[in-house]
């Protein structure tokens, strides 16, 4: 008799897909149907969930104790832009997670750890606002800074306000000064045969366009850009003033008061920890253990458990982050965040990072 081959076996590949498909039709109808129910709800205009970011409490040091002492991080570029899948920016986080711990009753003080070369201007003015603000509420809870490796420029500008500031002798930090700049493309446009045509409203509407020729530039152009930059730069030197003192009024003898030619030494350079340490920009020269030692004595505490706000995403905004084309991008690691500097945009960043 023949002799009769076995059944070809069906590969389980069309089962994986349908079963991705059911899925993904399952999560569709859910959010379709929580949509549908909260338009039912008596306050059909009422949001479900409160505006900002979703924080969770995460303890990092469990010390058995019933009061807390939050760490928020200050790290990398200090921007205004969204830089996670929830569409919030660090100025956003911050901020929710100072009015946190201004809400929670067992928070006894606020450590910011920072490391970061700066960043924008507003930015860095909205985050150290906050920070200012926090220590004048009613609940008098303390923000103490612990810098990292770097916290200059912008990373400095947002450490002014705090109560005290502790450092490591190879922090660099400093870098107090305003940075601005624009590419001239010019030469490789008159290289290339090509040549702008510009309508403008105002003489000085192109003033920073880098279509121009060099020699265009007028004197009274740089004048106004210049005067632009020495107006930020005096409101920088009065945060680091004003902040400096504040502190000092507050530690009396046991924090370090500004020296007399501090503003000699405001004029971009960067300074290592020990150096800012005899100028008076930081107060101890310390680890981020001696910042939480520092931070339990000036709130008048034994014991605390450390914690951190950190952010909780869910499936919403996972269906965001798939909305917003303009952000489906293709990133390459080459083991480092590169800022993401615009031309004409104010900046407090540390020039060691841009070289």
């Amino acid at each position: 008799p023949p002799s009769s081959t076995p059944p070809r076996r069906r590969g389980r590949g069309w089962m994986i897909f349908a079963l991705v498909l059911l899925v993904l039709l399952g999560i569709s109808v859910l959010a379709n149907l929580g949509h549908l129910l909260s338009s039912f709800s008596p306050m059909k205009m009422a949001r479900v969930r409160p505006a900002g970011p979703r924080l969770e409490e995460v303890i990092t040091e469990d010390n058995d104790a019933s009061t807390k002492i939050v760490v928020v991080e200050v790290d990398g570029i200090i921007t205004s832009r969204a830089m996670d899948q929830g569409g919030y920016s660090l100025v956003d986080v911050i901020k929710a997670q100072l009015k946190r711990a201004e809400e929670d009753d067992k928070v006894k003080a606020v450590i910011l750890k920072v490391d970061s070369p700066g960043g924008e201007v507003l930015a860095s003015d909205e985050i150290s606002r906050a920070i200012a603000d926090f220590q004048t509420k009613p609940h008098s809870k303390p923000v103490v800074c612990s810098m990292g490796g770097l916290a200059a420029s912008g990373g400095y500008y947002v450490s002014a306000p705090c109560r005290w500031i502790v450092a490591n002798d190879l922090t660099i930090t400093g870098s107090i000064g305003v940075i601005m700049s624009a590419w001239n493309y010019r030469g490789l446009m008159d290289k290339v045969g090509l040549r702008p045509e510009t309508f403008k409203s105002g003489k000085y509407k192109d003033m920073l366009s880098g279509s121009r020729e060099p020699g265009s530039i007028t004197p009274e152009e740089r004048e106004m850009v210049q005067s632009l930059i020495d107006e930020t730069y005096g409101k920088f030197k009065s945060v680091v003033a004003s902040g400096r003192k504040r502190a000092q009024e507050k530690n009396k003898d046991k924090g370090r008061a500004l020296a007399e030619d501090w503003a000699d030494y405001a004029d971009g350079r960067i300074l290592s920890g020990t150096e800012a340490f005899k100028l008076g920009f930081v107060d101890e020269l310390g680890t981020f253990d001696d910042a939480v030692k520092r931070t339990k004595s000036i709130a008048g505490i034994r014991n605390a458990n450390l914690i951190e706000y950190q952010q909780r995403y869910d499936i919403s905004d996972l269906f965001r982050l798939f909305g917003k084309s303009e952000n489906k991008v293709v990133k390459v690691d080459l083991g480092m965040e590169m800022p993401k500097l615009q031309a004409g945009q104010l900046y407090f960043l540390s020039p060691t990072f841009l070289h």
